[in-house]
């Protein structure tokens, strides 16, 4: 791994672990003293309950569109993407707070989706075009025989 690949590495889980947290209690502490503790734990368990119910739906749905494009012999690409972002967004919507939930809905909402979609698939197409061509075997990024290797002949024993 390069040494920038590894700050930004670095720099994500430092967000993801320390930023998030501390942005979500955060939030949590502002709105409960605006609307008290308990009804912060009510609106924490509603939003739970109804992320559970978009799960349910979008991923059922997300499901037979993979199901339906396997059977039609094309390219699941979109469906597979859709059933990604789902998963995301639901395991956002497990944890507790609001920033979460609210990035969590918007990847599984079907109509704020393909946003999030069209950023994957600039990442992963970026990610792919930066790791460049694998042209054949014995190159140095996919090791094995190459052309001028030897042939062993022989025959198959059954016994």
């Amino acid at each position: 791994m390069s040494p920038r690949r590894r700050r930004i590495t670095l720099w994500v889980l430092f967000i993801v672990f320390v930023v998030v947290p501390l942005v979500e209690i955060y939030v949590l502490i502002q709105v409960g003293q605006v609307i008290g503790a308990w009804w912060t734990v009510v609106l924490l368990v509603l939003d739970s309950l109804l992320g559970s119910w978009l799960i349910k739906r979008e991923g059922g749905r997300a499901w037979q569109a993979l199901r339906s494009a396997l059977q039609t012999g094309r390219m699941p690409a979109a469906e597979l993407a859709d059933g990604a972002l789902i998963l995301i967004g639901g395991t956002l919507m497990l944890s507790p707070g609001f920033v979460t939930d609210a990035l969590g809905i918007v990847l599984i909402l079907p109509f704020t989706r393909p946003v999030a979609r069209r950023l994957l698939t600039t990442i992963v197409t970026r990610r792919l075009l930066a790791a460049g061509p694998i042209v054949g075997p014995g190159n140095a990024r996919r090791p094995g025989p190459g052309s001028g290797g030897s042939v062993v002949r022989g025959e198959v024993v059954d016994e």
